[in-house]
């Protein structure tokens, strides 16, 4: 009996939505959309702006509450009142903007008002040499070189601040990681860079969600894809049921692209 009680708790997605919707009034921000989160994978919510993914993120996140639908975690259904809520059960956001301090160290970004300390209250200081030398590991766990946890974080690259944000939502317990269109701003190193995290965390047992509009960026490291248009859900598929080229057609709207595929060969000569 103990052994199918644990088979089916390590069946249950960390992160189940059923039909999940969201309004502003008369405003549809978000309807009928359902997927899953695994422990181990990565899924891919997928779409251009105004599909609905900002909607998405923050009801995840905890900024804003679902109207309509299910939402549970790890098989309980939850409702969160705050970012602080779901961050204490598990659920990590990191923004576009990362919420570092550019002129501030790697080390003092990575805990960012967490640092280890010593001493007896209520006189502590901060232990600088085990925040920086778990700094450093805990990067290293990823596969994330840092020559100098004391170098301010703006000297690093695009990726290798996306790196650290990753790292740090690790190394504090999220089981959750959600990643808010993290390869954006970044050229095709960097992405690859970043890419290989989103691998690393999602073999280390996290459940990594994948903000992005860029299909090329999705399949090669997503196990699931939900695909959003101004607000609908196109689609949930698992990876051996979609290709790349039908991921961009159900983004474009598939006809409206193949109309803009003839307009332009007829336009060319083609």
């Amino acid at each position: 009996m103990s052994e199918s009680i644990s088979e089916s708790r390590s069946e249950t997605p960390l992160l189940e939505l059923d039909n999940i919707g969201k309004y502003y009034g008369n405003i549809i921000a978000l309807t009928g959309v359902t997927t899953e989160v695994r422990a181990g994978e990565v899924t891919c919510v997928l779409g251009d702006n105004g599909a609905g993914k900002s909607t998405f993120i923050k009801i995840l996140a905890g900024v804003h509450q679902h109207d309509e639908g299910t939402f549970k975690l790890e098989g309980d259904e939850v409702s969160f009142d705050s970012p602080r809520d779901a961050l204490n059960r598990g659920i990590a956001a990191v923004y576009q903007d990362l919420a570092m301090v550019p002129l501030m160290s790697v080390w003092r970004n990575f805990f960012l008002g967490a640092e280890p300390r010593k001493g007896v209250w209520p006189l502590t200081w901060i232990d600088k040499g085990t925040a920086k030398r778990t700094a450093k590991e805990e990067m290293a766990k990823m596969g994330i070189d840092i020559r100098d946890t004391e170098q301010p974080v703006g000297t690093l690259s695009g990726g290798e601040r996306q790196s650290v944000a990753i790292a740090r939502a690790v190394y504090f317990g999220a089981k959750v990681l959600i990643l808010d269109e993290p390869t954006s701003a970044l050229g095709v190193k960097q992405s690859g860079v970043v890419l290989r995290y989103i691998v690393e965390a999602a073999k280390r047992g996290l459940g990594v969600i994948f903000i992005t509009h860029n299909p090329a960026h999705a399949y090669p490291v997503g196990d699931r894809f939900l695909i959003l248009n101004r607000g609908h859900s196109m689609g949930n598929f698992a990876k051996d049921e979609v290709s790349q080229s039908e991921l961009t057609q159900l983004m474009a709207g598939g006809a409206e692209l193949e109309q803009l595929q003839h307009e332009l060969a007829a336009a060319t000569g083609g």
